[in-house]
């Protein structure tokens, strides 16, 4: 029972019965405590997006070392590329069948809300835009200048940072969605539409299977290696994933399946396996893509605009690669590209973050899954360089 509860999916769901249930019923007096509350623990959640931006974007590009392999150059490349190819897929699924779901915003048809106690202004230290270019620029000159005291600090940051979110901003997630929802509830905007939730969450679990079918058939070409050779031996991997929702914990089952495969190098199992458990994270972006635009139909009455999710899709295999290794960690890496590209509010954010959180250990499995795949092309690519130097 005490693992039930301290799981977060669990949690946010709870959260959201809960403030929906309130919501329907809740008066003025009880709805201005509520987006009181609602305001601060957005304002905290906000304040740490350029921290959370800096504190993984930084230390992911010094990994890379002033003189990267170019195997590790490589395997990048494919990671970002299956990453924002993933996003691009879900954005022409979503603008296929998204229209046809009868996704229609109805705010503001029960109740207005009423004005908040009060209004505690927390601005964050940089834009979000201004945090990831440092990131990129701090990252690539601490490589090449191989500082190593700057390199260090970066680590400790990101470590810092790394506890404030666990310890901070995903305890008190589930009171900003239990807010969030209440006041949706009592505006009338969400009820009606947790089916179709419902409903997209199974349309993205079946685009998970379609893009490591891609991903696989891709490696499949490009090796001229039958794919089932690595991918038959993936099953425990995938339902350990789905129990444990990360993919580091996931780690050892992963290593132990690709082991099993006889189409892959050994020195790449122990290069690509781990390596890609940590940047590629296809599955997640895949679903944080096709849930904004689903959101942005629900909560703002049409689809993002095609250059915008072009623009956030590039983005988004950036933050994928840097992203933390806690549950939900890459929509929590890029709420920033949610609010700044995408124009979310709190709500949009809030129900972004829940419905994420619902299905993340499915779009981890995809994750996992799929660097089987990567691991088989890096293979390939290392046993055609070794037999060029003989």
């Amino acid at each position: 029972m005490i693992k039930i509860f301290n799981n977060l999916p669990f949690r946010l769901a709870i959260a959201m019965g809960l403030g929906i249930s309130v919501g329907l019923f809740a008066n003025t007096a009880v709805m201005q405590v509520v987006i009181t509350v609602q305001n601060l623990l957005s304002a905290v959640i906000m304040f740490t997006i350029p921290l959370i931006i800096i504190g993984f974007i930084a230390p992911s590009i010094t990994h890379l070392g002033g003189n990267a392999s170019r195997m590790l150059g490589i395997a990048l490349l494919l990671a970002y590329l299956s990453s924002v190819g993933a996003s691009l897929f879900s954005v022409a699924s979503g603008y296929a069948i998204l229209p046809h779901l009868n996704i229609v915003s109805e705010t503001g048809v029960r109740n207005t809300l009423p004005e908040m106690l009060f209004d505690l202004k927390i601005p964050p230290v940089m834009s979000v835009m201004s945090a990831l270019v440092f990131s990129v620029f701090a990252g690539l000159a601490a490589a090449w200048a191989r500082a190593e005291k700057i390199i260090a600090a970066l680590n400790e940051f990101q470590g810092m940072v790394l506890l404030i979110v666990t310890r901070i901003i995903i305890p008190i997630l589930p009171f900003f969605i239990a807010c969030t929802f209440c006041s949706l509830a009592y505006q009338g905007t969400i009820t009606s539409q947790l089916p179709v939730f419902v409903a997209v969450i199974l349309i993205v679990i079946v685009g998970h299977f379609i893009w490591m079918a891609f991903l696989y058939s891709l490696a499949a070409l490009y090796s001229r290696k039958n794919p089932f050779r690595v991918l038959r031996h993936y099953l425990p991997a995938y339902l350990t994933a789905i129990g444990t929702m990360s993919s580091a914990a996931t780690l050892p089952v992963a290593l132990g399946c690709a082991k099993k495969s006889d189409a892959l190098r050994r020195d790449m199992i122990d290069f690509g396996v781990p390596l890609f458990a940590n940047i590629h994270l296809c599955g997640s972006v895949l679903t944080e893509t096709f849930f904004v635009m689903t959101v942005s139909l629900a909560l703002y009455g049409s689809l993002p605009s095609l250059a915008s999710l072009i623009l956030f899709s590039v983005l988004l295999g950036v933050f994928a690669i840097g992203a933390p290794g806690v549950p939900g960690g890459t929509v929590m890496a890029s709420l920033g590209l949610i609010v700044s590209i995408l124009d979310f509010d709190a709500a949009g954010t809030a129900l972004m973050l829940t419905i994420f959180a619902l299905q993340d250990s499915f779009g981890t499995a995809c994750n996992v899954t799929s660097d089987g795949a990567l691991t088989l092309i890096i293979s390939e690519y290392s046993d055609r360089k070794a037999k060029k130097h003989k």
